[in-house]
């Protein structure tokens, strides 16, 4: 939730499940849209999508507060752009 805030997002709702013996999927959601993730803390991998919209969210501040927060040595990402195309 801290990205989501970090990014400047208004948090609704939050959804984790912890597996045994590890990792964890979960859910933000957040007015703007939504955050999900799903660690592999075995193989040192984790999958994030930050989906957003309008103009107040910056994504990019969530994914650098999430790879801080993971202390992660490397990333990567895409960014889709969604919507109208006659507003894109």
């Amino acid at each position: 939730m801290a990205a989501a805030e970090h990014a400047g997002a208004t948090v609704i709702d939050a959804h984790f499940h912890s597996f045994t013996p590890c990792g964890v999927t979960g859910t933000v959601s957040i007015q703007e849209s939504h955050l999900s993730i799903h660690t592999w803390p075995e193989h040192s991998y984790a999958a994030v999508d930050i989906f957003t919209c309008g103009d107040s969210v910056d994504p990019w501040r969530a994914y650098e507060a999430l790879k801080a927060a993971f202390l992660a040595d490397r990333g990567s990402a895409v960014e889709v752009h969604r919507g109208r195309p006659d507003v894109l």
